[in-house]
């Protein structure tokens, strides 16, 4: 019976497709995570470039 039990359980697959679940959407939310890291310190590189080149006052030329 218990050996019967142990064979059932080990051919059964039907957990697995849970685990599948669960590892495909972790690495996507990581997937996401590193992408939302990157543009978000591209994004603030950018701003601070274009808050510097605005801060600059520009020479007049006929001066």
């Amino acid at each position: 019976m218990f050996k019967q039990a142990m064979i059932e359980f080990w051919q059964d697959e039907s957990g697995l497709t849970a685990v599948e679940y669960a590892i495909a959407g972790g690495l996507v939310v990581g997937g996401m995570v590193g992408a939302f890291v990157t543009l978000g310190t591209n994004a603030t590189a950018r701003i601070t470039e274009l808050g510097n080149a605005t801060a600059t006052p520009i020479p007049d030329p006929t001066l």
